[in-house]
């Protein structure tokens, strides 16, 4: 397979990865985006840098993923929970987690169980130690307040493909 097939399937596998999972199904509405940065220089040298859809994504590259979720009901929506697993073949980027009116939280047990990054452990040569940005298997924002009605929120982080 040459290097263009490889590539493609790895885009296609991060593409296709689970898409960030409400808490309250039926109350909100929650849409994931994947993006890349492109840093173009203009004639007068000057830099911009947007987000845009990635055409091709190589070992090394960082992506950006979005979670934004909306409260379609006519109520507010209370203990909304926002969980995002870290794709297959990416590792998140230690420190790149937003999520404003949120407490962010990690798991490194494919989900079973969650905490601040820093008091997680892992296994390691019959002990443990503690768990490092790329033990992360999934995210969870945990929100602090009520979602009123028709209001919205924005999750996101940063992961590189391996």
């Amino acid at each position: 397979m040459n290097n263009f097939m490889k590539n493609a399937v790895l885009l296609a596998a991060f593409l296709a990865a689970p898409l960030a999972l409400p808490q309250e199904k039926g109350h909100l509405n929650v849409k994931t985006v994947v993006q890349k940065e492109e840093i173009t220089v203009s004639e007068a040298g000057e830099r911009e840098t947007r987000l845009v859809a990635p055409d091709t994504v190589v070992p090394g590259d960082s992506v950006i993923y979005t979670i934004t979720f909306a409260n379609i009901s006519d109520e507010s929506a209370e203990n909304v929970v926002i969980t995002n697993p870290v794709p297959e073949n990416l590792t998140y980027i230690e420190g790149s987690a937003f999520g404003p009116g949120t407490v962010i939280e990690f798991s490194v047990d494919g989900g079973q169980s969650y905490g601040a990054g820093d008091k997680l452990t892992v296994p390691d040569n019959g002990g443990s130690r503690a768990a490092k940005a790329e033990d992360y298997t999934h995210l969870r924002w945990v929100m602090q307040n009520e979602l009123a009605a028709g209001s919205q929120g924005v999750a996101s982080f940063r992961a590189v493909l391996n």
